[in-house]
C-alpha cells in the first residue's frame, strides 16, 4: 500500500475546483467556518437551577461564559458566536403563539441576554427544531415557520440552530428551505445551521446537497459527538470512508459540521484533544466549543487558542481536507490552503496516530510522495512544537514522530518558483506528474 502523489494533488484539485461550482446561501455569512461556544455537549438539559445553579442552562450560564470567552482569550483568537442550545425554552408557547424562555431561569428574557452578548462584542445564536418538539421535549417550530423567524430576528440573533427531532425526515426538503426563507425576509442576517441531512441519513434517504447548500450555511451529517475517544474517531472514520461525496459540498458559506469541540472536559487526554483540534482545522469544520471555561485547564486552553491551527480552520479558499493515506494506523490527511503560488497550493498535513500500543511511531515519508511537488519548495512548520524546518524541496524526505493516539500537524507553505522554471504553467486539475509510491515500511 502507498500514497500515490499524482492522485493526492488531482484529486483534491479536482474537489477544490467542484467546491467552487456549488453556490452556498448568499447571507454574506460563514466565509470561513463559525467559531464560537455552544452549551449542549458540556452541559446538555440540566435545568435544575435550585440544585444545581452554577450549571444548569440559564441566564447566569450564558452571561459567565460570554464574560469568560472575552476576559480569557477566546475572543481575540476569533471565537464570536454564544450559542444556546436545547432546554432554554418554557413547555409551552405564549397565549399569542410566540416562543417564550423559561421565565425563572431566563427571569429577564432573550432579548436582554442578546444585547448582554452583544454589548460585549460578541454574537448571538439559539436553537429550534424543525418538528412539533424540540429533542427534550419543548415546543417545535413546525407551523410557527414565519413566526419563530421573526421572533428571533426581534431578539437581535445572529445564529440559528434547527434541529430535527419529532418530524419527518420527507418533509425536510421543504421545511428546511421554508424556515430559511422566513429568516432572510426579516431582513435581519443570521447564519444558519441546519440538522437536515443526518436525519434524512437516519431514515435511509438520500440528501439533496445541491439544496442543502442552497439553502444552509452549515449542517450536521452524522451521529452526535459525545464525551469520548471512541465518539471522536468515528467521526473522523465517517469523514474520511465518506469523504468523496462530502468535500465537495463545503465551501465559503456553506460547510460541514462534524460537531462541538470537547477539548477539556472529561473523555479525551491531552494528545487525543490535540488530535480534535487539527482534524477540525483539516475538515474546515466549524470550532464551537462546548467546556466549562471557568474550570478548563491552561494546557487544553492553549490548544483551543492555537492560533496557527485557527489559521488553518479559517482559511480563506474554503477547501475541506481529505484522508490521503491509511494503513496499519497511521493516516496522513491534508487539506489546500492560502498561499498559492503559480497554481500551486499551499497545504496543511496531518500525520495521525489511531495506533494504542504505546510508544509514538516514527513516520518518514518524502513531501513529492503526499502531492506536494510545487519546484520552489515548502515552508514547513510545525503547528503544535513550533518548530521550523525550513524550506524544502519536493523530494525531501520528512520524518515526524506520533504519539500514540496523537497527531502531528504541519503547515507547508509553498514557495515562488525560480523563474528558470517557469516556463511551463502549472494546472493542478491535470494529472501532468508520474505516480510514486510510498512503501508502508516508511511507517514504523
Amino acid at each position: 500500500m502507498g500514497i500515490n502523489g499524482v492522485n493526492v494533488l488531482a484529486t483534491v484539485a479536482i474537489v477544490t475546483l467542484s467546491a467552487h461550482l456549488l453556490h452556498g446561501l448568499e447571507n454574506g455569512l460563514a466565509r470561513t467556518p463559525p467559531m464560537g461556544w455552544l452549551a449542549w455537549e458540556r452541559f446538555r438539559c440540566n435545568t435544575d437551577c435550585k440544585n444545581d445553579p452554577d450549571n444548569c442552562i440559564s441566564d447566569r450560564l450564558f452571561r459567565t461564559m460570554t464574560d469568560l470567552v472575552i476576559s480569557e482569550g477566546y475572543a481575540d483568537v476569533g471565537y464570536e458566536y454564544i450559542n444556546i442550545d436545547d432546554c432554554w425554552l418554557d413547555k409551552e408557547r405564549s397565549y399569542s403563539g410566540h416562543l417564550q424562555p423559561d421565565a425563572e431561569r431566563f427571569p429577564y428574557g432573550i432579548r436582554d441576554l442578546s444585547d448582554y452578548v452583544h454589548s460585549k462584542g460578541l454574537k448571538f445564536g439559539i436553537y429550534e427544531d424543525y418538528g412539533n418538539y424540540t429533542c427534550a421535549g419543548y415546543p417545535g417550530s413546525l407551523g410557527y415557520l414565519e413566526n419563530d423567524a421573526q421572533l428571533f430576528a426581534s431578539w437581535n440573533v445572529d445564529y440559528v440552530k434547527l434541529d430535527g427531532c419529532y418530524s419527518h425526515p420527507k418533509d425536510m426538503d421543504v421545511g428546511y428551505p421554508e424556515f430559511g426563507y422566513h429568516l432572510n425576509r426579516t431582513g435581519k442576517a443570521m447564519v444558519y445551521s441546519c440538522s437536515w441531512p443526518v436525519y434524512q441519513i437516519y431514515a435511509g434517504t438520500q440528501p439533496n446537497f445541491t439544496k442543502i447548500i442552497e439553502n444552509c450555511n452549515l449542517w450536521r451529517n452524522f451521529d452526535d459527538i459525545q464525551d469520548s475517544w471512541a465518539s471522536l474517531e468515528s467521526i473522523i472514520d465517517y469523514y474520511g470512508n465518506n469523504q468523496d461525496n462530502i468535500i465537495p459540498n463545503a465551501g465559503p458559506g456553506h460547510w460541514n459540521d462534524p460537531d462541538m469541540l470537547i477539548i477539556g472536559n472529561f473523555g479525551l487526554s491531552y494528545e487525543q484533544s490535540k488530535v480534535q483540534m487539527a482534524m477540525w482545522a483539516i475538515l474546515a469544520a466549524p470550532l464551537l466549543m462546548s467546556v466549562d471555561l471557568r474550570s478548563i485547564r491552561p494546557e487544553y486552553k492553549a490548544i483551543l487558542q492555537n492560533k496557527k491551527i485557527i489559521a488553518v480552520d479559517q482559511d480563506p479558499l474554503g477547501i475541506q481536507g481529505r484522508r490521503i493515506y491509511k494503513h496499519k494506523g497511521i493516516e496522513i490527511w491534508a487539506r489546500p490552503i492560502t498561499p498559492i503560488s503559480h497554481s500551486y497550493f499551499s497545504y496543511a498535513v496531518a500525520f495521525l496516530n489511531r495506533r494504542t500500543d504505546g510508544t509514538p511511531s516514527d513516520v518518514a515519508v518524502t513531501l513529492q510522495e503526499m502531492g506536494l511537488v510545487a519546484p520552489g519548495g515548502y515552508r514547513i512548520e510545525d503547528l503544535y512544537e513550533d518548530v521550523d524546518y525550513g524550506v524544502l524541496t519536493p523530494q525531501t524526505k520528512i520524518k515526524v514522530k506520533v504519539n500514540p493516539s496523537g497527531v502531528v500537524i504541519l503547515r507547508a507553505d509553498v514557495q515562488p518558483i525560480p523563474y528558470r522554471q517557469q516556463s511551463t504553467p502549472y494546472n493542478p486539475f491535470r494529472q501532468i506528474f508520474r505516480p510514486t509510491t510510498v512503501s508502508p515500511n516508511s511507517f514504523k
